[in-house]
């Protein structure tokens, strides 16, 4: 019997859900480089999911509102955050990191041990309009995790990093 191994991180040959470069119009353009580029917003605080539990999360109306109750609030953008809010419904935002749902990935697991956020979604603090950085198959994330065990970053070489490479950890 003759077993055909193919590499799990084809990028010439995308499944749906691995959608490397999947650039969506969102109802209210955002621009992630001006707000964690040039303004030096944390990930963590419009994404504060990210280190509680799965899913980073979408940030509700009312994070954009901390600030934009009086930052350009004349802005036609600002405007629509404003309605919503105001009306209490949320921006339908298209999501763009989708996993299939056989795949458990839980943020939490990776903020908490210290690995960045551009890791896995690129420099996402230079795009005007994000986009799928990586392809996020199971090859690349296997391929991180041996990186990560042989040779963890410089902040984390104390800790003793032994990333799982077990189905179990990411699969039901």
């Amino acid at each position: 019997m003759t077993v055909l191994l193919i590499g799990c991180d084809m990028t010439d040959r995308q499944l749906p859900s691995y959608q490397k470069g999947y650039e969506p119009t969102q109802p209210i353009p955002y621009s992630h480089r001006l707000h964690a580029g040039e303004l030096g917003i944390e990930c963590k605080y419009c994404h504060f999911g990210a280190e509680k539990g799965r899913h980073a999360g979408i940030p509700p109306v009312n994070v954009c509102m901390n600030c934009h109750k009086t930052v350009k609030t004349n802005s036609p953008e600002i405007q629509k955050i404003k309605k919503a809010y105001e009306s209490g419904e949320s921006i339908k935002w298209v999501r763009i990191h989708k996993l299939p749902d056989f795949v458990f990935f839980d943020h939490s697991r990776h903020v908490n041990r210290g690995v960045d956020c551009k890791t896995c979604h690129g420099p996402v603090h230079e795009m005007d309009v994000v986009r799928q950085y990586n392809t996020l198959a199971m090859g690349w994330c296997v391929n991180c995790h041996r990186d990560y065990t042989r040779n963890p970053p410089p902040h984390m070489k104390d800790k003793n990093i032994n990333a799982k490479l077990d189905c179990s950890s990411c699969h039901y």
